[in-house]
This record gives C-alpha cells, structure tokens and sequence, in this order.
C-alpha cells in the first residue's frame, strides 16, 4: 500500500490518520507492540477498471479502510473506560486485551471509517458493512474483550449505533470561525471585560518576547527545532504528571513524513526559543498540541496555544481551531463546548448491560452541565454550544439486555469534558 492509495481515502479535515502521522508513530515507536498500541489496518480492495489503452487491469484500488490498534491498557485514548476496566477485573472478568479504533494518543475527531471519496452510495453502504464485519471479525480473532471507536464523526456514530455499538457523548472545547476579518472582529463578540482581559493578556506576553508567535512550517524545522520540540513536550508532561507518550524520535520523522500539515508555534526571547507548541493544519481545521516552555512567562501559554492560534485560523480563512483536551478556561477565551463522539461493542453479557446502563446515566447529566457552563461563556450574544444529543443503539431499541454473564456494576466517575487521565499506577491498565 503507498501512502498516496491511503491518503486518497476520504479523511476529511483530520490529519491524524494520515499516513504520515502513523508513519511517523511507527518510526519513533510510539506505536506498536512494545507501546501497547499493535496496529492492525483493516482493508477493502477492489480490482482498478481497464483503460483505453490497457488491456489488463492495473492491480487493485483501496475503497475503504479502517485503523485499528489492539490494546493492553487504556491509556493515550480520551474516553475513558477505566471504571469499566476496575468493575470487569474487580467481577473477574477479563478487559484486555481490546480493539481500538482511534487515531493513536489523539483526542481529536476525525473519520474512523475511511472511504474512497468516489464511490456511489449504493457502494459506500456496501463498503461500510464489510468494514464493519471485518472489524468484528478481527476483535475475534485476537480474542478482544471489546470493539471501541474513539472520536468518530457524528456521522459515523449514528451508524455504528445502528450496528449495535452503544453510543457515547462527551465534549471539548472548539474555537469556531463564521468568517472573522480580524482578531479585532472576534473580540468585538465578547463582552466588554473579556475584551479587555484578552488583550491585556495579549500585551503583557507580547512584551515580554522577541514578537509575534512564528508559525514555522515542518519543513523548515532545524534540528535544534525538534530537540526543543522534544524538550518541551517532556518537560510538560513531566511537570503536569502525564504519560510521554511519543517516543524519542517522533518529531524529526514528522519532520520528514507530514512537512506540509505542521506548524512549530515558536516564541524566541533574547535570540533564544523559550516557548511554543506543535500545530497541524488542513484546508478545514486547525489543531494545536504540545505546549512547552523553558521558563514561565505570564500568559505566554494562552497567547502560544490560544490566542496566536485563533488570529492564524482568521488569517487562513479556517472554519475550526482544536486545541486539544480539557480546559474550562478555555470557555473564557471564545471557545464553545463542542460534541465529541464514541461508540462501544462489550463481549461479556454482565459487562455490556452494566456500560449500557452507565452509558444511560451519562447521558441524562449532560445537558444540565451543558446549561451550567453556557452561564459563563464571554460572548455578547447567547451562544451555549452544541447541545450533545443521546443516540439510542440498535442495542438500546430491539435488543433485551443480555441474561448471561455475571451482574456487574460500574463505579461513579461519570466522564464530562475529554481530559486528563489518571496517572498509571496499576500493572493491568497502565502502559507497558
């Protein structure tokens, strides 16, 4: 398979399916057995039609594809199910291994399920339910507990509702361009005080560096660029308690893989890089990641991965602007609670009733936090977000729950907002 045959796959304005991003997982390992990430890419082929000038076919084509990684922990994925790992082993039943469908340690949304932009609908349905037959062959086949798809598209999770994968709504906060001219336009939506919190914020961190954030293209990354790169991303996860999940060696092959889609947000003071954060960019969206530093400067971390990343989003005609998960502050910066989707399939009968039931009681708190934190959005006009509507299953409607298997019972820890995980600190479900 060429990267040219993947990348032809419809992955609509998410780069982290892209070849070049899993490549540059792979080369780094950062994925692969050893990460407790064990790609296993499902394909669908056909023979390529005959030309005028040909006699014979040439080869095959890829219509539709489907990323998966079988799974030992649940770390690096966002949507938590570590209370259904404790309720499975606590009940004696076994989790892991498991089928993930997701682009690896990103809690972005984007297509799971990638198809040929060019097929009919008639041939799109088709495609779809062998992909679909073929992912749960698969979960068969390496004897997974469980099927989950992480960060579909809200049109990918009413089908896979459909084919009997409980539905699961969370959200993020996304900053969203109805066309701005300027930064000075966007401001002019917020109320008075915002406005003047911003750019305060925005002077007090612009006077203390060398200027304007630098959007440096991955291409023309230095190698002192990526170990600094390096150097932030490590010292951020290990200052806040995170996982460092991208492995020595992954931003240089980025370099080298995904020129085009990425950004080195750099802030220099002195001469010197003292800050910044990874960006990647499509026609449609833009998603920033990796905030790092060398010291700590006031508000340099809201103007490098907020602020400089909404000015480039209106400068660049950009409808979407992901600046990763968690972040209520980020509600008082102009971004707006956002749907992010998941869909689940549980082998073990007591388990699948007990998520059923938990994936049920998530559902009817939502809207009332929703409601609650439209209370402090700093826009002028009422503007409360995406509502997160529950998707009933083709489980949730015709099939009963499930008599065999033992009753299982799922602690609290009801997740809301897409965020931190917990720091690893069981052999079972931390990574390997």
């Amino acid at each position: 398979m060429s990267p040219a045959q993947w990348d032809a796959l419809d992955h609509g304005g998410s780069p982290f399916l892209e070849y070049g991003f899993l490549r540059a997982l792979e080369r780094s390992e950062s994925i692969g057995a050893d990460s407790g990430w064990a790609p296993h890419y499902i394909l669908v082929e056909r023979p390529r039609s005959k030309t005028e000038n040909s006699a014979a076919a040439a080869g095959s084509e890829i219509i539709g594809a489907v990323p998966a990684f079988l799974k030992d922990h649940s770390y690096g994925e966002y949507i938590f199910d570590f209370g259904w790992a404790r309720a499975a082993m606590r009940s004696g039943v076994r989790y892991y291994p498991k089928l993930v469908i997701a682009a690896p340690v990103t809690p972005a949304t984007g297509r799971r399920i990638l198809l040929s932009p060019d097929l009919d609908d008639e041939t799109r349905s088709l495609v779809i339910q062998l992909l679909l037959a073929a992912t749960r062959e698969l979960a068969a086949a390496v004897e997974a507990s469980s099927v989950h798809w992480l960060f579909c598209t809200r049109e990918e999770t009413r089908v896979l509702a459909e084919a009997g994968f409980l539905p699961r709504a969370s959200f993020q906060f996304h900053w969203k361009n109805p066309g701005f001219s300027d930064f000075d336009e966007f401001l002019g939506t917020l109320s008075s005080r915002k406005r003047k919190q911003i750019r305060k914020e925005r002077r007090r961190a612009l006077e203390a560096v060398d200027g304007p954030v630098d959007f440096v293209p991955g291409g023309d990354w230095s190698d002192d660029d990526i170990a600094i790169l390096d150097r932030f991303y490590r010292r951020t996860c290990y200052m806040h308690g995170g996982q460092d999940y991208l492995r020595p060696g992954f931003f240089e092959a980025l370099r080298e893989t995904l020129p085009g889609r990425t950004r080195f947000a750099r802030v220099q003071q002195s001469g010197k890089t003292v800050a910044g954060a990874l960006y990647l960019q499509t026609d449609e969206a833009l998603y920033g990641r990796y905030w790092g530093c060398q010291r700590d400067i006031p508000f340099l971390h809201f103007e490098t991965a907020y602020y400089a990343g909404i000015e480039h989003c209106i400068a660049n005609g950009l409808p979407l602007f992901e600046a990763g998960a968690q972040g209520e502050h980020k509600l008082l910066r102009g971004f707006v609670p956002s749907a992010t989707y998941s869909n689940h399939w549980i082998r073990h009968g007591g388990l699948r009733n007990a998520v059923r039931r938990f994936l049920r009681e998530e559902a009817m708190s939502l809207p009332a936090y929703m409601d609650e934190l439209a209370k402090y959005t700093p826009f002028r006009r009422d503007n409360e977000g995406e509502l997160l509507p529950f998707l009933a299953s083709r489980q949730e409607s015709d099939e009963p729950e499930s008599e065999s298997g033992t009753e299982i019972e799922i602690a609290g820890e009801t997740a809301r907002e897409v965020g931190d995980e917990p720091v690893p600190s069981n052999p079972e479900t931390g990574p390997s």
